[in-house]
């Protein structure tokens, strides 16, 4: 009888357990220059957790949030990766992450049996020859930003342009379909220069680019390489020599702050803004708002996104299962914070919304980003690369 008793015991212990968490992991930069939009990742990422468990979690489980920082080479990304699924049992995560370390992640992400949504980088190649069945996009591509300086040098008229781009492979993806679309504008580059993100005097950059300036500068300096680019330049004035100034990955509501009035009326494309019209982009404004004493900047809504299509993926395959729920997020649609939005089975890229932003005087010595357009997810979303081939 004792022996029934124990054995009885034992199974109502067991079975008023608490069910093991689904964690989601982030792999962010925490050194070097990249570092500065780290907090943005972690902000959003923290809130979708947040919000997921307050409405129960997935499969009676709540989620839990690992985050796993490097030194931001492709060699630190991978070893976090790794920690962070056989080490501290992640599946399922995101990251920020310039391209190459992205390129760098995916032939590893089968081997790890995890699923990478990537909320930052933008090099079609992820998408295109790169592509790799355990990887996902949902943030907008190079050549939908590069549609963008297009379209505004088009209406605007320029044909002349000067290049600055920091060294590395999204802003060498992104020069070349820029110079690939500049006949259909009768455009051509003048000057072209790359440098290393790690530059911090750019002051023999900007004497090269004073020197006869073209009638336009397109430039792709993210972090806090596009904050010292914006300061040094100002007291020569080197962007109002141009008749229009073009970034990417430059102008944002994550550099502004540091950039003051540096940039003010240059251009950019972003994935999200908080003031993105209709659908529940208010009531995750407002959440963010009351978690963070801020406004959510782009990178934050995209690690959000992330973790939303991953919690949609496993409602949809009733498992945490990786196989599982790769075939339950291709093709996969759902009404999201900055509308409906598609997670694209040919080469794992979102559709979605793009953002056409420009800096903007907000006071003295500050600058402000506002949004001039939205263009819709069919316009902003590039057709998918007949180079991508999924494999298995």
């Amino acid at each position: 009888m004792n022996k029934l008793w124990i054995a009885a015991a034992l199974a109502a212990v067991v079975g008023a357990a608490p069910a093991q968490t689904i964690k989601l992991g982030v792999v962010n930069i925490d050194a070097g220059p990249l570092a500065v939009s780290a907090q943005a990742i972690n902000e959003g990422a923290t809130l979708a957790v947040e919000t997921l468990n307050a409405r129960g979690g997935a499969l009676g489980r709540k989620y839990e949030l690992v985050v796993q920082g490097h030194d931001g080479p492709p060699a630190g990304a991978i070893a976090a990766a790794t920690k962070l699924v056989q080490q501290q049992g992640v599946s399922f995560f995101t990251a920020l992450s310039p391209s190459g370390n992205s390129l760098a992640l995916i032939p590893k992400l089968e081997g790890l049996n995890a699923l990478y949504i990537d909320a930052s980088a933008a090099s079609d190649e992820l998408t295109g020859k790169a592509c790799g069945r355990n990887y996902f996009r949902v943030g907008i591509t190079d050549s939908a930003q590069v549609g963008m300086w297009l379209e505004l040098a088009r209406r605007q008229g320029v044909k002349t342009f000067d290049i600055m781009n920091a060294d590395m492979a999204a802003a060498h993806n992104a020069t070349k379909y820029f110079k690939a679309g500049l006949p259909a504008i009768g455009g051509s580059v003048n000057k072209e220069i790359f440098t290393p993100l790690t530059t911090t005097d750019h002051g023999s950059n900007i004497a090269q680019l004073l020197t006869k300036p073209a009638d336009a500068l397109v430039m792709y300096m993210p972090s806090s390489a596009g904050i010292g680019l914006a300061k040094q330049q100002a007291p020569f004035g080197l962007f109002d020599k141009y008749k229009l100034a073009l970034s990417a990955s430059m102008v944002n509501e994550i550099l502004i702050a540091g950039q003051g009035d540096t940039t003010v009326g240059v251009w950019s494309s972003q994935s999200y803004h908080a003031s993105l019209p209709g659908n529940g982009n208010p009531e995750f404004v407002k959440a963010f708002e009351t978690r963070f004493n801020h406004k959510p900047a782009y990178l934050a809504a995209d690690a959000y996104l992330a973790f939303m299509l991953v919690h949609e993926a496993i409602a949809k395959a009733k498992s945490t299962d990786v196989a599982a729920v790769r075939k339950a997020m291709e093709g996969l649609k759902f009404n999201s914070f900055v509308g409906e939005v598609e997670m694209r089975a040919a080469d794992h890229q979102m559709v979605r919304p793009m953002v056409v932003v420009q800096a903007v005087k907000a006071g003295p010595g500050k600058g402000e980003v506002v949004v001039k357009s939205v263009e819709p997810a069919a316009k902003a979303t590039p057709a998918p690369s007949g180079e991508c081939k999924m494999a298995g």
